[in-house]
């Protein structure tokens, strides 16, 4: 069984099977066919590339699609491998050998496709965070205006972005509404609709997972630091930055309205714990109990 590794760019596809073979295929639909009949001679055990900006996407379909068993990672994952494994040097073809051979010696989770609601939500939701985005900038540059006619067309761009704002918030709910498994998982104050479609396109294995694999695959699992008799701060790294993000925002939002994130929140700031660990800690309760919810939810509707 050969791991694989497929280093991605916009115009090609440079293919390694760890120890054995090394080819370059088109990053189009011509070269995905190519690359799947090439790849049919071997035992996989994975095939592993890195998220490129969106390159990577139509060939990870492609090779989902086709069976293969299909894992995308963060590219500063294998950077980290590749130098833990002495190579310094850089350039297409060793970087898919890099991956290769961690497809070859690590397990790694699974892609996980989403599905056509979840794709069309997510450009809702990515689209709402551009809007957000734009806003933020906005209120920066009229802070700066004095003129009272640049003031007036800065203040009208505003309120029309707070309109569209109102309105994607009001199409994603609608669609997490349609979902049975996602609908109720909102119940927990803080977790509104942002957070939670948020969950559903960018993190498919809610639900799937256990609390601690799912708080490490976001990146808010504690990472310890301990050397002999010297022990450091844990503190949380890696994982899916826009996941955190909402959660952060969610939070914020649940520390004060709901009961028993309110308490817990308490409790640790009682400890002595600093505001920002404790506010770390009930994100990642939050998204222990959502995972859970999420799980609950699938089984019922099995169920029925």
């Amino acid at each position: 069984m050969y791991g694989i590794g497929i280093d991605v760019s916009q115009a090609t596809l440079d293919v390694a099977v760890h120890e054995q073979a090394f080819r370059q295929f088109s990053n189009d639909k011509r070269g995905f066919v190519r690359l799947i009949q090439w790849l049919k001679q071997w035992p996989i055990t994975q095939v592993v590339l890195e998220a490129s900006g969106g390159y990577e996407r139509a060939a990870l379909e492609a090779l989902h699609e086709a069976g293969l068993p299909m894992v995308r990672i963060n590219p500063a994952r294998a950077r980290r491998f590749a130098q833990a494994t002495g190579r310094a040097a850089k350039t297409d073809r060793l970087d898919a050998a890099v991956l290769a051979q961690m497809a070859q010696l690590l397990p790694l989770t699974r892609y996980v496709p989403p599905a056509p609601w979840q794709r069309r939500l997510a450009e809702f939701a990515q689209c709402r965070r551009h809007l957000v985005q734009m806003r933020v900038s906005e209120m920066q540059r009229l802070r700066q205006l004095t003129d009272p006619v640049l003031i007036t067309i800065k203040q009208r761009h505003l309120a029309q972005l707070s309109e569209d704002l109102k309105q994607l918030d009001k199409a994603i709910a609608e669609q997490l509404a349609a979902q049975p498994c996602w609908k109720n998982i909102g119940t927990l104050k803080g977790a509104g609709p942002i957070l939670v479609s948020t969950l559903a396109c960018e993190l498919p294995e809610l639900g799937t997972l256990g609390s601690k694999a799912i708080a490490s695959l976001v990146g808010l699992a504690p990472m310890n630091r301990e050397s002999g008799t010297w022990q450091g701060k844990r503190s949380i790294t890696g994982g899916r930055a826009v996941v955190r993000e909402a959660l952060y925002m969610a939070a914020l939002t649940a520390i004060r309205y709901e009961p028993r994130l309110r308490d817990f929140y308490a409790t640790l700031k009682a400890k002595g714990k600093a505001s920002k660990v404790a506010l770390v800690a009930v994100m990642r309760k939050m998204l222990v109990i959502l995972n859970a919810r999420k799980r609950d939810a699938e089984a019922a509707l099995v169920c029925t």
